[in-house]
Protein backbone atom coordinates (compact mmCIF):
# COMPACT_ATOMS: atom_id res chain seq x y z
CA UNK A 1 0.00 0.00 0.00
CA UNK A 2 1.56 3.48 -0.99
CA UNK A 3 1.22 5.99 1.39
CA UNK A 4 2.04 9.63 0.90
CA UNK A 5 4.66 11.56 2.27
CA UNK A 6 4.54 13.95 5.37
CA UNK A 7 4.58 16.87 4.76
CA UNK A 8 6.90 18.81 7.97
CA UNK A 9 6.99 22.64 7.83
CA UNK A 10 9.35 23.98 10.39
CA UNK A 11 7.65 26.90 11.54
CA UNK A 12 9.44 29.47 14.53
CA UNK A 13 13.39 28.52 13.18
CA UNK A 14 13.80 29.39 17.23
CA UNK A 15 11.67 27.06 18.43
CA UNK A 16 12.61 23.08 19.78
CA UNK A 17 10.98 21.83 16.98
CA UNK A 18 14.15 20.97 15.40
CA UNK A 19 15.31 19.16 18.73
CA UNK A 20 12.69 16.76 19.00
CA UNK A 21 12.53 15.95 15.39
CA UNK A 22 16.25 14.84 15.96
CA UNK A 23 15.52 12.48 18.68
CA UNK A 24 12.81 10.85 16.73
CA UNK A 25 14.73 10.41 13.82
CA UNK A 26 17.66 9.13 16.33
CA UNK A 27 15.16 6.96 18.41
CA UNK A 28 12.39 5.90 16.59
CA UNK A 29 11.57 3.84 13.14
CA UNK A 30 9.60 5.99 10.87
CA UNK A 31 7.60 4.12 7.86
CA UNK A 32 6.58 6.93 5.91
CA UNK A 33 8.66 9.43 4.53
CA UNK A 34 9.20 12.95 6.27
CA UNK A 35 9.54 16.07 3.70
CA UNK A 36 10.84 19.02 5.28
CA UNK A 37 10.59 22.51 4.78
CA UNK A 38 12.86 24.61 6.22
CA UNK A 39 15.75 26.57 6.31
CA UNK A 40 19.42 24.18 5.64
CA UNK A 41 21.39 26.88 6.87
CA UNK A 42 19.15 26.47 10.61
CA UNK A 43 18.88 22.86 10.58
CA UNK A 44 22.75 22.26 10.14
CA UNK A 45 23.42 24.84 13.00
CA UNK A 46 21.01 23.51 15.41
CA UNK A 47 22.38 20.01 14.80
CA UNK A 48 25.91 20.66 15.31
CA UNK A 49 24.66 22.90 18.38
CA UNK A 50 22.43 19.57 20.04
CA UNK A 51 25.40 17.25 18.85
CA UNK A 52 23.31 15.57 16.50
CA UNK A 53 25.71 15.78 13.05
CA UNK A 54 26.89 12.32 13.39
CA UNK A 55 23.88 10.80 13.91
CA UNK A 56 21.20 12.02 10.99
CA UNK A 57 21.60 12.23 7.34
CA UNK A 58 19.94 15.11 5.26
CA UNK A 59 18.85 14.49 1.50
CA UNK A 60 18.50 17.63 -0.04
CA UNK A 61 16.00 17.44 -2.96
CA UNK A 62 16.91 19.36 -5.88
CA UNK A 63 13.45 19.00 -7.45
CA UNK A 64 9.90 17.34 -5.50
CA UNK A 65 8.08 15.28 -8.44
CA UNK A 66 9.13 11.51 -8.72
CA UNK A 67 12.79 12.04 -6.44
CA UNK A 68 12.93 8.91 -4.64
CA UNK A 69 12.26 9.86 -0.76
CA UNK A 70 14.09 7.87 2.08
CA UNK A 71 13.12 6.94 5.10
CA UNK A 72 15.88 7.32 6.88
CA UNK A 73 17.15 10.78 6.11
CA UNK A 74 15.53 14.16 6.41
CA UNK A 75 14.31 15.03 2.90
CA UNK A 76 14.60 18.74 3.01
CA UNK A 77 12.92 21.55 0.81
CA UNK A 78 15.25 24.14 1.84
CA UNK A 79 14.41 27.91 1.95
CA UNK A 80 16.85 30.06 2.69
CA UNK A 81 17.14 32.41 6.11
CA UNK A 82 20.81 33.69 6.31
CA UNK A 83 20.95 33.39 10.04
CA UNK A 84 24.54 33.30 11.83
CA UNK A 85 23.67 31.58 14.99
CA UNK A 86 21.65 28.26 15.76
CA UNK A 87 19.18 29.84 18.28
CA UNK A 88 18.74 34.14 18.27
CA UNK A 89 15.75 35.58 20.10
CA UNK A 90 12.00 35.03 18.43
CA UNK A 91 11.33 38.39 16.43
CA UNK A 92 9.11 39.20 13.51
CA UNK A 93 12.58 38.93 11.57
CA UNK A 94 11.86 35.26 10.60
CA UNK A 95 8.18 36.34 9.47
CA UNK A 96 9.09 35.91 5.32
CA UNK A 97 10.63 32.91 5.72
CA UNK A 98 8.02 31.25 7.73
CA UNK A 99 5.46 32.54 4.92
CA UNK A 100 7.71 31.06 2.24
CA UNK A 101 7.55 27.80 3.69
CA UNK A 102 3.94 27.80 4.39
CA UNK A 103 3.70 28.83 0.79
CA UNK A 104 5.57 25.68 -0.62
CA UNK A 105 3.73 23.28 1.70
CA UNK A 106 0.21 24.93 0.09
CA UNK A 107 1.23 24.20 -3.23
CA UNK A 108 2.82 20.92 -2.92
CA UNK A 109 -1.11 20.04 -0.90
CA UNK A 110 -2.80 21.74 -3.76
CA UNK A 111 -0.96 19.38 -6.02
CA UNK A 112 -2.09 16.44 -4.48
CA UNK A 113 1.24 16.06 -3.48
CA UNK A 114 0.13 14.88 0.16
CA UNK A 115 -2.32 15.16 2.01
CA UNK A 116 -0.39 15.41 5.43
CA UNK A 117 0.78 18.54 7.43
CA UNK A 118 2.51 18.94 10.34
CA UNK A 119 3.47 22.16 10.86
CA UNK A 120 6.49 23.23 14.10
CA UNK A 121 5.03 26.42 16.26
CA UNK A 122 5.28 29.82 15.20
CA UNK A 123 5.39 32.81 17.61
CA UNK A 124 1.51 34.09 16.96
CA UNK A 125 2.27 37.64 18.03
CA UNK A 126 5.42 37.82 15.86
CA UNK A 127 3.79 35.62 12.42
CA UNK A 128 0.14 35.90 12.34
CA UNK A 129 -0.12 39.65 14.40
CA UNK A 130 -3.70 40.60 14.66
CA UNK A 131 -4.69 38.73 11.14
CA UNK A 132 -5.37 35.65 12.52
CA UNK A 133 -6.55 34.05 15.44
CA UNK A 134 -4.37 31.11 15.12
CA UNK A 135 -2.70 28.73 12.81
CA UNK A 136 -6.07 26.80 12.26
CA UNK A 137 -7.59 29.98 10.95
CA UNK A 138 -5.03 30.87 8.62
CA UNK A 139 -5.08 27.38 6.92
CA UNK A 140 -8.80 27.72 6.57
CA UNK A 141 -8.34 31.31 4.82
CA UNK A 142 -5.72 29.12 2.46
CA UNK A 143 -8.07 27.06 1.61
CA UNK A 144 -11.14 28.69 1.48
CA UNK A 145 -13.08 26.82 4.27
CA UNK A 146 -15.30 28.59 6.53
CA UNK A 147 -16.04 25.39 8.78
CA UNK A 148 -13.10 24.34 10.86
CA UNK A 149 -12.40 22.97 14.35
CA UNK A 150 -9.62 22.81 16.52
CA UNK A 151 -9.31 19.26 18.01
CA UNK A 152 -6.75 18.01 20.50
CA UNK A 153 -6.50 14.57 20.14
CA UNK A 154 -5.51 11.85 22.84
CA UNK A 155 -6.35 7.86 22.35
CA UNK A 156 -8.52 8.72 25.69
CA UNK A 157 -10.07 11.68 25.64
CA UNK A 158 -10.16 14.52 22.74
CA UNK A 159 -10.87 18.19 23.65
CA UNK A 160 -12.42 20.96 21.29
CA UNK A 161 -12.93 24.62 21.81
CA UNK A 162 -16.28 26.40 20.26
CA UNK A 163 -13.91 29.86 20.38
CA UNK A 164 -10.08 29.65 19.92
CA UNK A 165 -7.77 32.39 21.03
CA UNK A 166 -10.20 35.01 21.54
CA UNK A 167 -9.87 37.32 24.27
CA UNK A 168 -12.18 36.09 27.18
CA UNK A 169 -14.19 39.37 27.38
CA UNK A 170 -15.47 38.68 23.64
CA UNK A 171 -16.45 34.59 23.97
CA UNK A 172 -19.93 35.14 24.92
CA UNK A 173 -21.00 36.78 21.63
CA UNK A 174 -19.65 34.06 19.66
CA UNK A 175 -21.57 31.35 21.18
CA UNK A 176 -23.86 30.54 18.46
CA UNK A 177 -26.24 27.75 17.87
CA UNK A 178 -24.86 27.44 14.48
CA UNK A 179 -21.37 27.34 15.30
CA UNK A 180 -21.56 24.43 17.93
CA UNK A 181 -23.28 22.57 15.40
CA UNK A 182 -20.49 22.78 13.20
CA UNK A 183 -18.00 21.76 15.80
CA UNK A 184 -19.85 18.55 16.89
CA UNK A 185 -20.73 17.67 12.97
CA UNK A 186 -16.88 18.10 11.93
CA UNK A 187 -15.74 15.90 14.94
CA UNK A 188 -18.57 12.93 14.70
CA UNK A 189 -17.14 13.07 10.74
CA UNK A 190 -13.65 13.03 11.67
CA UNK A 191 -14.39 10.32 13.97
CA UNK A 192 -15.98 8.25 12.14
CA UNK A 193 -13.63 8.59 8.86
CA UNK A 194 -10.21 8.02 10.97
CA UNK A 195 -10.86 6.55 14.11
CA UNK A 196 -13.87 4.10 13.21
CA UNK A 197 -16.50 5.01 15.67
CA UNK A 198 -19.43 7.75 16.08
CA UNK A 199 -18.22 9.63 19.60
CA UNK A 200 -20.11 10.51 22.42
CA UNK A 201 -19.77 14.32 22.99
CA UNK A 202 -20.17 15.92 25.74
CA UNK A 203 -20.41 19.86 25.86
CA UNK A 204 -19.59 21.99 29.03
CA UNK A 205 -21.46 24.79 29.82
CA UNK A 206 -20.34 28.79 29.54
CA UNK A 207 -20.80 30.28 32.97
CA UNK A 208 -19.63 28.73 36.44
CA UNK A 209 -21.78 25.94 36.91
CA UNK A 210 -24.37 26.71 33.66
CA UNK A 211 -25.75 29.12 36.23
CA UNK A 212 -25.62 32.83 35.34
CA UNK A 213 -27.01 35.99 37.84
CA UNK A 214 -27.75 38.03 34.06
CA UNK A 215 -30.66 37.72 32.75
CA UNK A 216 -29.26 35.86 30.35
CA UNK A 217 -27.91 32.76 30.22
CA UNK A 218 -26.28 31.47 27.50
CA UNK A 219 -26.25 27.86 28.95
CA UNK A 220 -30.44 27.69 29.22
CA UNK A 221 -30.82 30.05 25.89
CA UNK A 222 -28.60 28.81 23.33
CA UNK A 223 -26.71 25.53 24.51
CA UNK A 224 -29.37 23.71 25.78
CA UNK A 225 -31.56 23.57 22.91
CA UNK A 226 -28.73 23.17 20.41
CA UNK A 227 -27.91 20.16 22.57
CA UNK A 228 -31.62 18.95 21.95
CA UNK A 229 -31.34 19.58 18.34
CA UNK A 230 -28.01 17.85 17.46
CA UNK A 231 -29.84 14.42 19.71
CA UNK A 232 -32.67 14.97 17.15
CA UNK A 233 -30.25 14.64 14.26
CA UNK A 234 -28.58 11.27 16.09
CA UNK A 235 -25.38 12.65 17.23
CA UNK A 236 -24.11 11.58 20.47
CA UNK A 237 -24.15 14.81 22.40
CA UNK A 238 -25.02 14.86 26.43
CA UNK A 239 -24.98 18.52 28.38
CA UNK A 240 -24.09 20.94 29.28
CA UNK A 241 -21.76 20.24 32.05
CA UNK A 242 -20.26 22.25 34.35
CA UNK A 243 -16.41 22.98 33.11
CA UNK A 244 -15.24 22.28 36.71
CA UNK A 245 -16.08 18.98 37.30
CA UNK A 246 -16.35 17.14 33.64
CA UNK A 247 -13.22 16.50 33.94
CA UNK A 248 -13.13 14.25 37.02
CA UNK A 249 -12.35 10.87 36.35
CA UNK A 250 -15.73 8.98 36.59
CA UNK A 251 -17.20 12.15 34.44
CA UNK A 252 -14.44 12.12 31.35
CA UNK A 253 -14.38 8.14 31.34
CA UNK A 254 -18.47 8.46 29.97
CA UNK A 255 -17.37 10.43 26.97
CA UNK A 256 -14.04 10.72 23.89
CA UNK A 257 -15.19 14.20 23.42
CA UNK A 258 -15.19 17.27 25.60
CA UNK A 259 -16.49 20.83 24.04
CA UNK A 260 -15.67 23.65 25.94
CA UNK A 261 -17.18 27.09 24.66
CA UNK A 262 -13.39 28.74 24.77
CA UNK A 263 -9.85 28.00 24.52
CA UNK A 264 -8.52 27.46 28.05
CA UNK A 265 -11.56 26.12 29.43
CA UNK A 266 -10.83 22.74 27.89
CA UNK A 267 -7.38 23.08 26.80
CA UNK A 268 -5.99 23.64 30.57
CA UNK A 269 -7.52 20.32 31.94
CA UNK A 270 -6.43 18.40 28.63
CA UNK A 271 -2.74 19.14 29.15
CA UNK A 272 -2.91 18.55 32.71
CA UNK A 273 -4.26 15.00 32.47
CA UNK A 274 -1.87 14.03 28.97
CA UNK A 275 0.63 16.69 29.14
CA UNK A 276 2.58 16.05 25.75
CA UNK A 277 0.47 12.97 24.82
CA UNK A 278 -1.78 14.92 22.62
CA UNK A 279 -1.97 16.43 19.07
CA UNK A 280 -3.49 19.75 17.90
CA UNK A 281 -5.82 18.70 14.46
CA UNK A 282 -7.59 20.84 12.54
CA UNK A 283 -10.80 19.62 11.54
CA UNK A 284 -12.62 20.89 8.03
CA UNK A 285 -9.39 21.17 5.66
CA UNK A 286 -9.01 19.34 2.69
CA UNK A 287 -6.05 17.77 4.34
CA UNK A 288 -5.37 16.18 8.07
CA UNK A 289 -3.16 18.97 9.12
CA UNK A 290 -1.84 18.42 12.50
CA UNK A 291 0.78 20.23 15.22
CA UNK A 292 2.61 19.04 18.26
CA UNK A 293 0.09 20.19 21.27
CA UNK A 294 3.02 22.66 22.61
CA UNK A 295 4.53 26.17 21.61
CA UNK A 296 8.12 26.93 20.61
CA UNK A 297 9.26 26.85 24.26
CA UNK A 298 11.94 29.88 23.51
CA UNK A 299 13.10 29.23 27.17
CA UNK A 300 14.58 25.32 26.60
CA UNK A 301 16.48 26.28 22.88
CA UNK A 302 19.20 24.76 23.47
CA UNK A 303 19.29 22.72 26.10
CA UNK A 304 17.79 19.36 24.46
CA UNK A 305 15.90 18.49 27.03
CA UNK A 306 12.19 19.21 25.46
CA UNK A 307 9.86 16.12 24.93
CA UNK A 308 9.70 14.58 21.33
CA UNK A 309 6.55 13.04 22.64
CA UNK A 310 3.57 14.81 20.69
CA UNK A 311 5.53 15.83 17.46
CA UNK A 312 6.42 11.84 17.57
CA UNK A 313 2.38 10.84 18.57
CA UNK A 314 1.56 13.46 15.41
CA UNK A 315 4.05 11.41 12.56
CA UNK A 316 2.50 8.04 13.84
CA UNK A 317 -1.33 9.05 13.63
CA UNK A 318 0.16 10.60 10.11
CA UNK A 319 1.66 6.91 9.14
CA UNK A 320 -1.82 5.13 9.17
CA UNK A 321 -3.50 7.37 6.43
CA UNK A 322 -3.07 6.58 3.06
Amino acid sequence: MNYKPIILVAGEPNSIFFEILFKILKKKKIKSPLVLIASHRILSLQMKKLNFQKKIKILNLKRITNYKLSNNSINLINVDYNQKKAFVKISNKSNNYIRRCFEIAIILLKSNYSNKLINGPISKKNFLKKKFLGITEYFAEKFNKKKIAMLIYNNNLSVCPVTTHLPLKEVSKFIQKKLIFEKVQLINDFYKTYIGFKPKIVLTGLNPHCESTNKFNEDEKIIKPTISDLKKRKFKVYGPYPADTIFLKNNRKKFDVIIGMYHDQVLTPIKTLFEYDAINITLGLPFLRISPDHGPNETMLGKNLSSSLSLYKAISFLEKIK
